[in-house]
């Protein structure tokens, strides 16, 4: 079945000049599911951790029992469930079974009241074991964490917990409501799961997120996805960006002499996964060049198939002709910007985290420029008020901080057509 991933690569430009130095290019790739793959479902073993400490009182629970009854609705009934609720101290309210068997679960999350303090490492502990117990290869087993407020005192055993995760192939996808939680405890323990963690801003937004968690996770058909670059000798690779589904900076791994390995992991069965390849290319005389040759390889779990591979070629003319090498193809140069804007903000708040308030604010004002000509106003406005709050008292607040960490990197979610 060669044909149920397409890879397809795009340069930013299709003609580079004969100089003497070496140039740089961008390659998309794009690995996206066949038709027949993107109707495919997998079944799901979800454990549902949620907070439910004092500071879920009101709009926040109600909106967070409402999110999680919706999205329920949406798993079959053979699909295997659980729910565990925590403050500081935790408790299964529903263990790990078929839908068709969890009669009373709409009534238990129902009965969800908050109080008390906020101990996470209890409720994703318990939460874990009920995954485990019903862990299933052929299924996506995850669980799903939402909390609104500081964990205390057990930080580390939560890293220690996500990273027992994902040694058993359990991600854990971590939400964060409104400001008040640690974002950079998340973002390392959905790091170590191989999960992902996203910013909730107001109450109203965990319904809708939490369904597109649900339908996102059953479209997982395809698994241990990797890109092989093959590249031609003299063509070096000097960073590799994830850009859909949101923009994440993959690394890579030196496999031979030229060739380096990027892994994927899952694929979502509608939209696949982009990246973004710079290259350095060598000088060359006037031709046209293969410069690499781009392979993903992946499993099929629901074709019970294993190490399945697609190819692309990737061409390039070196041209003496000034006005062929003036031409850049408008769709790409808008990915490279918006993955820009990313870098500098992840830059900002790398220097302010160091106590660089000056090279902070130089490279949030950068972003906020590149995110206005992209049209994203309100990031813009956001960066540039954390300029202005580190100008003034030395400190970014915490919900810009989230706002730009989390916003900028789906800023890429939906790439043009290129086909």
């Amino acid at each position: 079945m060669p044909d149920q991933i397409s890879l397809v690569a795009h340069l930013n430009k299709s003609y580079v000049p004969v100089t003497s130095t070496q140039q740089l290019v961008y390659v998309l790739l794009t690995a996206r599911p066949s038709k027949s793959v993107a109707r495919s479902r997998m079944h799901v073993n979800f454990g549902l951790v949620l907070d439910r400490s004092g500071s879920m009182r009101g709009q926040k629970i109600d909106r967070l029992i409402e999110a999680v009854r919706l999205a329920l609705a949406k798993v079959a009934p053979e699909d295997q469930v659980s729910v565990t609720v925590f403050n500081d101290s935790a408790k299964v309210i529903a263990r790990a079974a078929p839908m068709s068997e969890q009669r009373a679960l709409a009534d238990q999350i129902a009965r969800i009241r908050a109080g008390g303090g906020t101990q996470m490492s209890r409720g994703l502990s318990l939460g874990l074991r009920e995954v485990y117990r019903r862990f299933d290869g052929s299924r996506v087993n995850q669980v799903i964490l939402l909390t609104d407020g500081q964990t205390y005192g057990d930080e580390d055993q939560c890293l220690r917990l996500a990273k027992e995760a994902g040694e058993h192939h359990i991600p854990i996808q971590a939400f964060g409501l409104g400001s008040d939680w640690n974002e950079e405890l998340l973002d390392e323990m959905s790091r170590r799961s191989g999960g992902q963690s996203d910013l909730i801003e107001t109450a109203d937004e965990i319904i809708p997120l939490f369904g597109q968690t649900v339908e996102r996770s059953q479209k997982a058909v395809v698994r241990n996805a990797r890109v092989t670059l093959r590249l031609v000798a003299g063509v070096a690779p000097r960073q590799v960006w994830q850009v859909t589904p949101v923009i994440a900076n993959l690394g890579y791994a030196p496999i031979g002499e030229h060739d380096v390995q990027v892994e994927l992991g899952e694929l979502d069965a509608e939209q696949g996964k982009s990246l973004l390849v710079e290259l350095i290319l060598p000088p060359r005389q006037a031709g046209h060049y293969r410069i690499a040759q781009a392979q993903v390889s992946y499993d099929l779990p629901l074709e019970n198939t294993t190490g399945i591979s697609a190819r692309s070629d990737v061409t390039v003319d070196y041209v003496a002709d000034p006005r062929l090498v003036r031409a850049y193809d408008p769709a790409i140069m808008n990915v490279v910007e918006k993955v820009t804007a990313f870098k500098l903000q992840t830059r900002a708040l790398e220097e302010a985290r160091q106590g660089n308030i000056a090279g902070a604010t130089q490279k949030l004002r950068a972003a906020a420029t590149r995110l206005l000509e992209l049209g994203e106003a309100d990031l813009a406005s956001a960066a540039q008020q954390e300029a202005a709050n580190l100008e003034q008292s030395g400190q970014m607040s915490s919900g810009g901080t989230k706002k730009l960490r989390y916003q900028t990197r789906k800023l890429t979610q939906e790439l043009p057509d290129l086909d």
